[in-house]
């Protein structure tokens, strides 16, 4: 396969990447509401903790760096707590 080619399939798997994430955030808006709703805080350390292991292992059965990964999925965490917070803050709740 031709490096153009490789690149145009890696573009438009960026691009699932980025609708996921996406998709990720409209959950955490609705989760915002929930959370609200039952008097919960944005940042729930165990299922901080529960996500990150599951990516970590999750990684090692795919063969890919856990440590990355990890990372990767910390961020995604900080962004829906983000999410949350900003749904909370100005009554934008879905």
């Amino acid at each position: 396969m031709p490096i153009d080619a490789l690149r145009t399939e890696i573009d438009r798997i960026d691009e699932q990447i980025i609708d996921l994430i996406a998709k990720r955030q409209q959950l955490a808006a609705r989760m915002a509401h929930i959370k609200m709703a039952e008097g919960l805080p944005v940042h729930d350390a165990e299922r901080t903790h529960d996500v990150l292991e599951h990516a970590f292992n999750y990684a090692v059965e795919k063969s890919i760096n856990p440590v990355s990964v990890q990372k990767v999925f910390a961020l995604l965490i900080e962004m829906s707590e983000e999410k949350q917070r900003e749904c909370q803050g100005d009554g934008n709740l879905p």
